[in-house]
């Protein structure tokens, strides 16, 4: 471990919070909430701070604290309550941040999160850690923006520093025309702009890693993600590629997971490019829409995981027992997939199983994350073949996606 490292650690190598203890989750989504599904099955209780009364996690949680979360009160509270806090999602206030380290035991730190915050401070401590990123150049003036697309080419994608996700933030530069445009619309935003050179990417993958700290890694099996405008729609496992790709997005993650020093779980998302390279596109210090396959296709859940590594238990085994697709149930999806439910005559395919998760939000709205199925099955031929017989999702998009093989 460097002297950087030991100065900023915030965690304990030696302290075990062992199953009886509380556990504070900052932030009441879905993450949250299946966090809290595997940690209560292992006797942990669960604490939770977010402003929306009847949060996904608040409904499954010991207790839920109803408040702002840059609310200080609110945060001693969590403090006093939990034995150890973590977050489920990156854009938590840093003064609470601060003020739970001050007060409480928060192995996460604040380093990964001030770092993960912010696309340019991340892309460079990827760098750092031997890791490659695309080509990207800081943006301060929209002269700067039109050297920058002169040096990458088109297409090339301008993104805000701090904010933005499911493709909110970014803007596609397809022509030196669009430079002005793109420039005075993002720069509203009042953050640094970064400009990325585009990857010619045949596919994207995923791999959520996990660390403790006792120092144990261990990879999950590197996922292949689909996207269908900027939300996930599938994460394909294994992923269809050459094996040795898949060791190497592996090693990739572990690696960036011990020289970043994480605690707990990081997603690392990377991009495969045509000519076989792999590339970092970003990083998530927490569980991941795209680590949720995990939840019955794996002998240990990245949210049991993710437990496991805060509470410095030895972490559980990653391995895949079975092929999975999992695919995203957003709010369009809601009524076709409880319509199909409850029918005895719904479509099955033999050799698939389906495991619904829906996350308990109120209203579902186009667009917006509602639950996910994952489907085991003997091949993804056949759980393609339950997505397309369910009618729920866009069945042209599905023949899309099961016809480009690597």
């Amino acid at each position: 471990m460097t002297r950087q490292t030991e100065q900023n650690r915030t965690y304990d190598p030696s302290k075990v919070l062992p199953p009886g203890a509380a556990i504070g989750v900052l932030g009441g989504g879905q993450l949250g909430r299946m966090m809290a599904l595997a940690g209560s099955a292992m006797g942990y209780r669960f604490v939770t701070l977010d402003p929306t009364p009847d949060s996904p996690c608040g409904q499954v949680a010991d207790r839920q604290i109803v408040a702002p979360y840059h609310d200080v009160d609110a945060a001693r509270q969590l403090a006093e309550l939990a034995d150890v806090i973590t977050y489920e999602f990156e854009n938590v206030d840093a003064g609470v941040t601060k003020l739970l380290m001050a007060e409480s035991y928060v192995p996460q730190g604040s380093k990964l999160l001030y770092m993960t915050q912010h696309r340019l401070r991340e892309k460079r401590a990827i760098e750092a850690a031997g890791v490659k990123v695309a080509p990207y150049a800081e943006i301060g003036s929209a002269e700067e923006l039109r050297e920058a697309v002169r040096r990458f080419g088109t297409p090339c994608v301008l993104k805000t520093a701090t904010g933005g996700y499911d493709g909110k933030g970014q803007w596609v530069i397809r022509s030196l025309d669009e430079v002005q445009e793109a420039y005075d619309t993002l720069s509203r935003a009042r953050t640094e702009l970064v400009l990325e050179q585009f990857v010619h990417f045949t596919k994207e993958l995923s791999v959520i890693a996990a660390r403790s700290p006792r120092g144990e890694v261990r990879a999950f099996p590197a996922a292949e993600n689909v996207h269908v405008n900027n939300i996930l729609h599938l994460s394909i496992v294994p992923a269809r590629v050459p094996e040795e790709v898949q060791r190497e997005a592996e090693r990739m993650a572990l690696r960036i997971a011990e020289e970043l020093d994480v605690i707990g779980l990081i997603a690392v998302e990377l991009f495969l490019a045509a000519d076989g390279e792999l590339y970092v596109n970003e990083l998530a210090p927490r569980p991941h829409n795209s680590g949720h396959y995990t939840m019955e296709a794996c002998r240990t859940s990245q949210f049991e995981q993710h437990v496991r590594a805060i509470a410095n238990l030895p972490l559980g085994d990653p391995a895949l027992m079975t092929p999975v697709v999992m695919v995203n149930v957003l709010g369009e999806h809601v009524q076709p997939l409880l319509d199909w439910i409850v029918k005895p005559e719904a479509e099955q395919v033999p050799g698939v199983t389906a495991k619904v998760h829906l996350y308990g939000k109120q209203e579902a709205k186009a667009g917006r994350k509602m639950g996910h199925v994952n489907l085991l099955a003997a091949s993804h031929e056949a759980a393609f073949d339950w997505i397309e017989a369910s009618k729920i999702w866009d069945a042209i998009q599905i023949r899309t996606v099961r016809n480009e093989c690597f």
